[in-house]
């Protein structure tokens, strides 16, 4: 078998027992792995309660991981989360270690660290490492190979809880590491060393050839100021001028403290070096010379502009003690604007470090700010503060600025998630063709044709900026090459299609239905802040209605968003 290795290492932490089974070619060839093996995974367990002893933590990488195709050192991490109902080295050792999935279940009784070590595999006790932040944890294990660890918010439940690498990547979103956390499983080391073999070398070669002669076409990816420069702080400015910069939970649409912390504010604050995952060609992340990861998009914003903070090194240090403390940095930041919002003071510079470090330790204010936004909400008696769509906060991207973007928001499966149909490529960034940001004509359409590519590209698991250059039609030439099996990109979207409902599908089962495909009012009533010369009027609450209902029948939903085929699932492979 070529592209996968058809391993499932499986652990049962309640039995403290460890075993290796077969990954049926069936399920590889129907779900590919990462995102959509994670999700056919699920089938038996969907319904559980997310903290259930029984419900699987699953970590699954790629077909094309552990080969030199871009971008591709990358892994999905599934389980159902509690808060809504990564990258790095670790994806690759994980592969390397023979594994395609690797299955956890089970409560072990006192903490553990799961150690992989080629066809060795074992549970050992975490001892002191129980308690330690992630770069401590990482320290502690990293000569035994990559680490996969959860910090103190995992270990305390907080709902959203990171998993983190040991270089800085995150299964982030969804709280995840509260899940690892209950299981009483601090980090997971991964070293191996199988080479991954390509049925295809040459069509492997011109398959790369072509991939990377887009990405250095992409201005977006490789242009003076391009995400291969500045990281994804490029798309500070340009958030900036089209005056779609959440800022004070969402109440204004325009922050000009933003200026403070642009990709080119960053690297005049300090020289930064490309970082990234395993043999990525683009280097999205970036860090200090000394090392410090500095903080993507997302982070800066909501740190920033939407707590009305612009000090840059605040910032950094927001994110870098999310990432020690294992939280989301996303959710943790908006969770304390919605806080600050309900309280008439948003926090200041010098508060934020101890908020952050309550809420990782479940303590004072932290206690009702680990929660979540909606949750938090709703105990303070004002839920339409929360700026969250099924209890998953908003990123970076205010819906009132691109339409289709505000839509994805609401279809996507996991919530308030802008990278499920990542309308924001030609909404604002013009590709692969550009659309009117200001219009929800053939959005729904649009949408769900993301959708279904987006689930396959996860499925893969290739990094979406790799998307911004190259196709479908190369990822499927490629994966052609890698595994020996013909696949086009027809092919690699029915497969997405078939992710995509069957998450949808579970999400329907657990009693989601159309109500949750909702934005908070505020984007329906309330109008941005683009000043006297840009205009950023609510969305038409009417007009959005009719092109949900649109996309509805378009994925062959009932009105209400639940599924007409009350069998789907049973004739899925």
């Amino acid at each position: 078998m070529y592209g996968w290795t058809g391993k499932i290492l499986n652990v049962d932490l309640t039995r403290g027992k460890v075993w290796r089974s077969e990954a049926p070619e069936e399920l590889l060839r129907a779900y590919l792995g990462g995102r959509g093996l994670g999700v056919r995974l699920m089938r038996d367990r969907y319904r559980l309660d997310p903290f259930d002893a029984d419900m699987p933590l699953i970590f699954a990488v790629g077909p094309l991981c552990g080969t030199a195709a871009p971008a591709t050192a990358r892994l999905a991490v599934t389980a159902r989360s509690p808060l809504t109902g990564m990258g790095g080295r670790f994806p690759w050792r994980l592969k390397a270690a023979g594994i395609d999935v690797l299955h956890i279940s089970g409560e072990s009784r006192n903490p553990v660290i799961l150690r992989i070590r080629g066809e060795e595999a074992v549970l050992l006790p975490a001892g002191d490492l129980w308690g330690m932040t992630v770069s401590e944890t990482a320290r502690r294990l990293a000569s035994q190979g990559s680490v996969a660890a959860i910090g103190p918010a995992g270990e305390n439940g907080v709902l959203y809880a990171s998993i983190m690498t040991g270089e800085g990547n995150a299964a982030g979103r969804g709280g995840l590491g509260a899940v690892m956390g209950k299981k009483k499983l601090k980090a997971v080391v991964a070293d191996g060393g199988s080479v991954a073999a390509v049925a295809d070398q040459d069509g492997f070669d011109r398959a790369c050839r072509d991939i990377m002669r887009l990405l250095h076409a992409s201005p977006v990816i490789f242009g003076e100021f391009g995400i291969a420069r500045y990281g994804t702080a490029a798309f500070v400015d340009l958030m900036r001028e089209r005056r779609m910069t959440p800022a004070w939970n969402f109440r204004e649409t325009f922050f000009a403290g933003a200026a403070t912390y642009s990709g080119p504010a960053i690297m005049s604050y300090s020289r930064t070096a490309d970082d990234g995952c395993h043999g990525c060609p683009i280097g999205c992340r970036k860090s200090t010379p000394a090392g410090v990861l500095l903080p993507g998009y997302e982070t800066l914003s909501h740190f920033g502009a939407l707590n009305g903070i612009a000090d840059l090194s605040s910032i950094i240090g927001a994110g870098s003690m999310c990432n020690d403390l294992g939280l989301d940095t996303i959710s943790a930041a908006a969770t304390i604007a919605a806080w600050g919002e309900w309280r008439g003071c948003f926090a200041e510079t010098d508060e934020m470090p101890a908020l952050l470090a309550d809420i990782a330790l479940r303590r004072g204010e932290g206690e009702l700010l680990g929660l979540g936004s909606r949750r938090m909400m709703e105990e303070l008696g004002e839920p339409d503060l929360s700026m969250s769509v099924k209890s998953m906060e908003l990123p970076a991207y205010d819906p009132r600025g691109a339409y289709g973007t505000a839509l994805g928001y609401c279809t996507g499966n996991r919530g308030g998630c802008h990278l499920g149909a990542f309308a924001v490529s030609h909404e604002i960034l013009r590709k692969p063709v550009p659309t009117d940001r200001f219009s929800l004509s053939g959005k729904a359409r649009i949408l769900k044709i993301a959708e279904d590519a987006n689930a396959a590209a996860d499925s893969l698991v290739a990094c979406r900026f790799t998307y911004l250059g190259a196709s479908q039609e190369e990822y499927a030439g490629l994966l052609s090459a890698v595994t020996g099996i013909p696949c086009s990109a027809g092919d690699l979207n029915r497969i997405g299609e078939r992710i995509f409902l069957t998450e949808r599908f579970y999400n329907c089962a657990n009693g989601f239905t159309s109500a949750d495909d909702r934005l908070p009012g505020r984007f329906h009533h309330e109008p941005g802040s683009g000043g006297p010369e840009f205009d950023m009027p609510p969305i038409d609450l009417l007009r959005f209605m009719e092109e949900l209902e649109r996309y509805y029948r378009i994925r062959g939903l009932a009105p209400d968003g639940t599924f007409m085929d009350a069998g789907f699932l049973e004739r899925q492979p």
